[in-house]
């Protein structure tokens, strides 16, 4: 019901009202007619609003319908008590309009309407959170207080003998004068969620009309009350048991109300929902001093007021003290809850690598001071990314579960184990070098027993680097601990996987180097002055063999550590952030031997370089590749940017943007292990691709059946988009000859040549003509 709308209802409902007062006033002969008319129209007023309040409850559902159904009960009720009124007043008019124990019925629609209050108002906003029967109580007892204290107020300026005068029958007169008490209760509980609780304009509209009902029901009653010592009903008296019933249906028709899903308009201070019940409470209290202090005595009335008063005030005390204390613990529990997401990995429930990292520096604060053994374990599964990829990352996810909980069962309680992230773990264990030896292999047996996931039986091993303190190292830190067991954690990988390396010094030259570190400082400065070099390797036409492009490769001696295989340095600079100084030394280094490939081949010759997935959606990529071929006069091109996505595109549109501008410039774009990793049927759709490089699992079909036609599909989707495509992998002259016969045109591999430095390359036989162009689809 919009306001407009409203507005007119409200209009008519009050002219109607005044209409009939005015009838039942003027037209009417007083006595007993006048009495039965206004019984009859009261009656016909509160049936009317009851059946408008139950029909608006069935339209509705949930806390809308609750309490709408509760003010039409309680109208229901108060219409039948005035229906007997009205029977009364046509069979014994001699009774006239003396309350009787039976208008104890017509208190059942102020009580309905202070429930329908109290079930509306628990879908209002709150200032606080708390129970919803708490806020009924403190609702309750504030209205209570509010309305006794005013009571109290009102009480000493009402003159004594208008109920001295009734005397003669007090329980009539309490009957009587229960009804603006219970009234002004209502309203004060109405106003009080008026002014505490948040909501929409629209929403208060429906409390307002039953505070507005209330007060015109609390005006008739307390006339009704004062009449029965002056005298004869005033016709006045009618109006408001009229108007009320009217308010109350249509606070029921409004569309938005008690209940209703409203966006708060305004946020009151909370200050004013604790301190508002007390504001009537010290007016009275310094009223009651001033009395008492003059002379004055207090009536018995007004010293029940009193302990009645200072009983609820002690009773809100009481819920407010719970309340703080519910608070506190609340608080307490979230600070706990905040800590342990913290310090906690949320996937398998372990220490963090915070946690871990806090750990590890207070356990070699006891080695130190007070000799307490301490070892740190560095855990890596071995190829998760195949499961994630196989199996999906729901599998995964369960796998990793698995491996906290054995790692848990193989350890003490006095040692920490950690999830650091990805695949990689950590475990600090209280043991010296034979016994945390032992640990590792304990663990390495349990994590290579097969799980059982989903219905799937799925093989994990781990790669495990251990690392003791030694006794005098100054350098000895958390940071330089974890870097020297993840350094031989990749000695391990390098042996084959699912073994444990014991880390032993960078200082022997031995395998053990703290690669990270030396990594970084190798690409701080110049690679080539540690140990990096490119090597190339031949990409050739399957027809005739002949030499059509070259990949670069980065290769590594470190003088500490020796060689360092490409998969183990590269896996550790994307680990480390450190893969986009590899890329930049590759392709400057490639594009510095340009001309020096083309004195070897007789030609200019294509050069692929290898660039990491992940700096496709950063910035700078596009920057070096146009700087690089700017600044060694290298065409556009003869150059191909080889997408190697061991990782995921961080950011995919980016990534398109780059390449697109890319290949604006003339660079070309190859997609490298096809049918590996990331790399799949997807990323021709997503990536702006010149060429597809197939990996060896799709090459091998001179062997494999199922390998040949997935290898023959590839080449006939990749010949519809316009896409070359190199197989690799190619090691003997059985997979060439299988592989020119499905139609793949180029291949690369130890058949054709191993990768070697520029000034190894030996020039090749007198290519023919075709070899002289690019590659080609």
């Amino acid at each position: 019901m919009t306001t407009g709308r409203l507005s007119v209802r409200l209009a008519v409902a009050l002219a109607l009202v005044a209409a009939v007062t005015a009838v039942g006033a003027y037209a009417v002969p007083p006595g007993s007619a006048q009495r039965l008319y206004g019984d009859a129209a009261q009656f016909a007023a509160g049936a009317l609003a009851a059946y408008a309040c139950l029909t608006a409850a069935r339209d509705r559902a949930g806390p809308r319908a609750r309490w709408r159904l509760l003010l039409g009960v309680g109208l229901a009720t108060w219409a039948l008590a005035r229906l007997w009124w009205t029977i009364r007043d046509v069979f014994r008019p001699e009774w006239g309009a003396t309350a009787t124990i039976a208008d104890i019925g017509l208190l059942t629609l102020p009580l309905f309407t202070l429930a329908a209050l109290l079930a509306g108002s628990m879908a209002l906003p709150r200032p606080a959170q708390s129970s919803l029967r708490r806020d009924r109580v403190v609702l309750l007892i504030d209205s209570v207080l509010i309305g006794g204290s005013l009571l109290a107020l009102v009480w000493s300026a009402v003159p004594g003998r208008l109920f001295d005068e009734a005397g003669q029958n007090p329980w009539v007169v309490g009957v009587a004068a229960a009804y603006p008490v219970v009234d002004l209760v209502i309203i004060v509980a109405g106003l009080l969620l008026l002014t505490t609780r948040p909501s929409s304009r629209a929403g208060r509209v429906p409390l307002r009309l039953m505070v507005l009902a209330m007060a015109a029901l609390g005006w008739s009653d307390t006339l009704r009350l004062l009449h029965l010592s002056a005298g004869g009903p005033d016709p006045i008296e009618s109006a408001g048991y009229l108007a009320g019933p009217a308010l109350l249906a249509l606070a029921a028709w409004s569309n938005t109300g008690l209940g209703e899903t409203a966006a708060p308009d305004r946020s009151d201070a909370e200050w004013l929902h604790l301190l508002l019940p007390y504001v009537p409470v010290v007016a009275t209290g310094i009223v009651i001093a001033v009395r008492t202090g003059t002379g004055g005595q207090l009536t018995s009335y007004e010293a029940y007021l009193g302990w009645l008063g200072l009983g609820l005030v002690v009773a809100r005390q009481m819920f407010t003290i719970v309340d703080n204390t519910v608070l506190l613990a609340r608080v307490s529990e979230g600070r706990q809850r905040l800590h342990h997401q913290a310090y906690h990995d949320p996937l398998t429930g372990l220490a963090n690598r915070a946690l871990f990292r806090e750990r590890l520096v207070l356990a070699l604060d006891a080695y130190r001071f007070k000799g307490v053994p301490v070892a740190l374990l560095f855990a890596d599964l071995d190829d998760f990314k195949l499961i994630n990829d196989g199996f999906g990352h729901a599998v995964g996810d369960r796998l990793l579960r698995g491996v906290a909980e054995r790692l848990l069962a193989c350890v003490g309680p006095e040692d920490v184990v950690a999830r650091l992230g990805g695949d990689e773990f950590a475990v600090l264990l209280q043991r010296r070098g034979p016994e945390a030896e032992e640990a590792g292999r304990r663990i390495l047996a349990a994590l290579r027993e097969p799980y059982e996931l989903d219905g799937h039986t799925v093989g994990a091993s781990a790669s495990l680097g251990l690392v003791l303190p030694e006794p005098g190292d100054e350098e000895l830190s958390a940071d330089v601990l974890l870097r020297r067991a993840d350094a031989a954690m990749y000695v391990s990988k390098r042996r084959g996987k699912n073994d444990l390396a014991r880390y032993s010094g960078a200082a022997d030259g031995g395998p053990n180097a703290d690669l990270p570190h030396l990594l970084t400082r190798a690409l701080s400065g110049d690679p080539a002055e540690h140990g990096f070099e490119v090597h190339y390797q031949p990409i050739v036409r399957l027809t005739d063999g002949a030499v059509v492009a070259v990949e670069a490769l980065a290769r590594w001696t470190d003088p500490v550590a020796g060689p360092v295989d490409p998969d183990v340095f590269v896996t550790v600079a994307e680990r480390t952030g450190l893969v986009a100084g590899i890329d930049d030394f590759v392709l400057e280094r490639a594009c510095a031997d340009a001309a020096a490939l083309a004195n070897a081949y007789g030609r200019p010759i294509d050069v692929h370089v290898n660039v990491s997935a992940a700096r496709l959606g950063r910035h700078g990529l596009q920057e070096s590749v146009l700087q690089a071929l700017e600044r060694h006069a290298v065409r556009p091109s003869r150059l191909v940017v080889e997408i190697t996505e061991t990782l995921r595109i961080p950011d995919l549109p980016r990534a398109v943007e780059v390449l697109e501008h890319l290949r604006r410039r003339g660079v070309r774009v190859a997609l490298d292990d096809f049918g590996s990793g990331w790399n799949a049927l997807a990323q021709l759709h997503s990536l702006p691709v010149d060429i597809v490089k197939l990996d060896s699992s799709l090459t091998d079909v001179d062997v494999a059946e199922r390998a040949g036609d997935l290898c023959r599909s590839v080449l006939r989707i990749c010949a519809d988009l316009g896409i070359a495509v190199i197989a690799e992998g190619i090691e003997t002259p059985a997979r060439s000859a299988a592989l020119a016969g499905l139609g793949c045109r180029f291949g690369q591999g130890y058949l054709f040549g191993q990768p070697g430095p520029a000034r190894g390359l030996g020039i090749p036989a007198q290519p023919g003509p075709a070899t002289t162009a690019h590659l080609a689809s």
